[in-house]
C-alpha cells in the first residue's frame, strides 16, 4: 500500500516538474497521522479502544491472580505433603490448562482490539480523504500527498493543509461521524494492546 502510495507520489511530482512554469500547479501535503489524533471522532475512537482494552486487562489481570494464588496454594501443600502425588499431577494439570487459557485470551483479546482500530481508522481515513478532496478542488490544488506514505522528506510548512484537515473535519463530522460543528483540538497517542502482567 506504502509502496504504491509513494510511486504515485513520485510520478505526480515528475508531472509537476515537467509542466512549464505559467501552468501554475498548486500541491500540498496532510500528515494524516496527526490529522488522526487531533480530530474530535478520533479521540471518539481512541477513548472507546481504551475503555475496551481496560476491560480486557482486568479480566487478564484478574485470571493471571487467581493462577498465582492457586498456585503458591499447590505448592504449600506439596511441601507439607498432605496431598498425594496423583492429586499434585492433577492440580498442576489444571493450573497449566488454566495457564494456556489465559494466553488464548490474551492473544484473542489483542486480535479483537487491533481489528476494531483497524476498523476504524480506515472509515476515519475514508472520510478524511473526501474532505481532501473538496479542499483541493475548493482552492485549485493539483495534488495533495500525506506526508507519511509520499516519502516526504522535506516540505515548508506553508504547504500543510493538516490543521485545516482537522478543521474542516471537525465542521463536518464533529465527535460521531454524523455532522456537526466540533472545536478543534489536539491529542494523539498509541493505541492500546492488552498484554499479562510480568510476575
Amino acid at each position: 500500500m506504502g509502496a504504491r502510495i509513494a510511486k504515485a507520489a513520485a510520478i505526480a511530482l515528475f508531472t509537476f516538474l515537467a509542466m512549464p512554469a505559467q501552468a501554475q500547479i498548486k500541491i500540498a501535503y496532510v500528515d494524516m497521522q496527526r490529522a488522526l489524533g487531533e480530530i474530535e471522532e478520533g479521540k471518539v475512537a481512541k477513548a472507546q479502544l481504551k475503555k475496551r482494552f481496560d476491560v480486557k486487562q482486568q479480566e487478564l489481570d484478574k485470571r493471571q491472580d487467581e493462577i498465582k494464588r492457586d498456585s503458591a496454594n499447590l505448592e504449600s501443600l506439596a511441601r507439607e505433603g498432605v496431598m498425594k502425588d496423583d492429586k499434585l499431577r492433577e492440580k498442576r494439570a489444571e493450573l497449566e490448562k488454566k495457564l494456556t487459557e489465559v494466553t488464548q485470551f490474551w492473544k484473542e483479546s489483542q486480535e479483537q482490539i487491533s481489528v476494531e482500530e483497524r476498523r476504524l481508522t480506515q472509515e476515519i481515513f475514508a472520510k478524511m480523504a473526501s474532505v481532501i478532496r473538496t479542499m483541493a478542488e475548493a482552492d485549485g490544488y493539483a495534488f495533495v500527498f500525506d506526508r507519511n506514505e509520499s516519502g516526504l522528506v522535506y516540505a515548508p510548512d506553508s504547504l500543510d493543509l493538516t490543521n485545516e484537515l482537522v478543521r474542516k473535519y471537525n465542521q463536518k463530522y464533529g465527535s460521531g461521524g454524523k455532522g456537526g460543528g466540533a472545536k478543534e483540538s489536539a491529542g494523539e497517542g498509541e493505541s492500546p494492546a492488552a498484554k499479562p502482567k510480568k510476575k
